[in-house]
């Protein structure tokens, strides 16, 4: 999720769910340890519990970038073992790890001496050659034995040979049996399964095999079924609506615009929020054509919202008046 769950994205998410974990993009230690860290390590106190994701493989760096973490006040500890970019491979980190996975179990225990919040692990299955039951497995052993006890893992491999990034997300098969035996084979292990899962349902289903489930591409461009997560899957209150979202997400929009930040640059990320619903092509026109305007200011959600609403209103009228009809 690079370049897309930000800490503004973050933030809107946790207007519709107060009980899943988020988790940051994946920052690596290079850009942690020598970048713009104030920038990158940013975050609102609302997003809690936030976990922040690491890529890296120098024990030593991730050391220290764990520290930072900690220090910043994030809740977990992430290592992305399971990004397939290009870009990650030549930095010996994310998916090609699978191949090293005594030096993950390093890097592992390094950080677990060195911090006091969870520290954890995001992996694939396997990647090009591999035999997943082999990988996925003597990975997993690995880490534990160094103290990892939280494990998510993206049910498919990655193919690094011959595969975009895009590709690595979709074209391999997944395989969420071998998950599940992983969870029924190591019982004392978390095991949050990953890859594919476009909705609740499917995520409940999922529940009955393992402890947990990631919600990637799902929750980023259809935010709003994260309005139904708490109430469906840890039965506390009821479901947000969107456009309850939305309000719950105008202060912090009003906050960061008096800091100087672009409203595009939260706008980009409430696109979907009302996917499927009647204005929802509306709503995204007006955010994105007006959104990105110089000195664009919060009238523009609120423009948004009232066309929304202005076309629900008239669908429910319309409905009222067919049914008085018939």
């Amino acid at each position: 999720m690079m370049d897309w769950t930000d800490r503004h994205c973050r933030v809107l998410h946790r207007t519709l769910t107060s009980r899943a974990m988020l988790y940051t993009e994946m920052l690596t230690t290079g850009a942690i340890l020598h970048g713009p860290r104030a920038r990158l390590l940013a975050f609102d106190p609302a997003e809690h519990p936030v976990a922040l994701q690491l890529g890296g493989s120098d024990p030593a760096d991730l050391v220290q970038a764990a520290w930072i973490g900690e220090a910043e006040g994030y809740n977990e500890v992430n290592l992305n073992v399971g990004c397939p970019s290009d870009r990650v491979q030549s930095g010996r980190f994310g998916a090609c790890l699978m191949r090293e996975p005594e030096l993950v179990a390093e890097c592992m225990a390094a950080m677990a001496d060195a911090v006091a919040v969870p520290v954890t692990v995001k992996c694939r299955i396997g990647v090009d050659e591999q035999d997943p039951e082999e990988s996925l497995f003597r990975l997993v052993d690995l880490c534990a034995a160094a103290g990892v006890r939280h494990f998510v893992v993206h049910a498919r491999k990655a193919l690094l040979k011959g595969l975009s990034p895009k590709q690595n997300r979709d074209v391999p098969p997944l395989d969420y049996p071998l998950v599940y035996r992983l969870k029924a084979e190591r019982p004392d292990l978390t095991i949050v399964i990953n890859g594919g899962v476009g909705s609740l349902a499917q995520a409940q289903a999922h529940l009955e095999h393992v402890d947990g489930v990631m919600l990637g591409r799902a929750a980023y461009h259809t935010p709003g079924i994260l309005g139904a997560v708490d109430a469906h899957l840890f039965g506390d209150g009821e479901a947000v609506g969107a456009a309850e979202a939305v309000e719950r997400y105008r202060p912090y929009v009003a906050r960061e615009l008096a800091k100087g930040t672009h409203l595009a640059a939260m706008t980009r990320h409430m696109l979907g929020l009302f996917h499927g619903a009647p204005g929802a092509r509306t709503w995204r026109r007006i955010l994105t054509v007006e959104g990105v305007k110089p000195g664009a200011g919060i009238e523009v959600i609120d423009r948004a919202l009232a066309a929304v609403s202005g076309l629900q209103d008239e669908r429910l009228a319309r409905r009222l008046e067919a049914g008085q009809a018939a």
